[in-house]
């Protein structure tokens, strides 16, 4: 976050930088105005450019193994282009190289799934996953209980992730 600050802030140096080279250039007849709409114009093409690419960049970063199961895409009034072209803010990811088969009942399994959000920290969840009735369930909340199963819809991709897989 840091860094697509900084980033920021130089693309609209450069941007005015470059709007001040060609009143230069032309003799000063550009109109002084155009100058920080330059800086602004390059700094809002920075912001939305890092907001279109973060999907790829962070989907790309993710370590062998750990695959992307299901993405969200966002609009919001504040950003009228995203109506035109919506953006992924956030996606599911599940660590295939992870998954575990119960012992005792082979249509159970264990599976790390990752929730990314932009501007969120990475949200870890262990799953537990029943194959023969499309179920899931976070496992005993940690007090040594039995699992609380909800119903999933039918084409659930976290359930298909760790089903293919398992």
């Amino acid at each position: 976050m840091f860094l697509e600050l900084i980033a920021v802030i130089v693309a609209g140096i450069a941007g005015a930088g470059v709007m001040m080279l060609i009143a230069r250039t032309l003799g000063d007849r550009v109109p002084n105005w155009l100058i920080p709409v330059a800086a602004g114009v390059a700094m809002l093409g920075t912001t939305i450019s890092s907001e279109y690419s973060w999907y790829s960049r962070t989907a790309e970063a993710l370590p062998e193994g750990v695959e992307v199961v299901q993405t969200a895409e966002s609009t919001a009034f504040y950003r009228p282009w995203t109506y035109l072209a919506p953006y992924t803010d956030r996606f599911i990811a599940l660590d295939t190289g992870n998954v575990r088969t119960n012992t005792e009942d082979a249509a159970l399994f264990m599976a790390d799934v990752y929730f990314f959000r932009r501007w969120s920290t990475v949200q870890a969840v262990e799953l537990m996953v029943n194959c023969s009735t499309g179920q899931r369930a976070d496992p005993a909340f940690g007090d040594g209980g039995d699992p609380v199963w909800r119903d999933a819809v039918a084409d659930d991709p976290i359930i298909s992730g760790v089903c293919d897989r398992g």
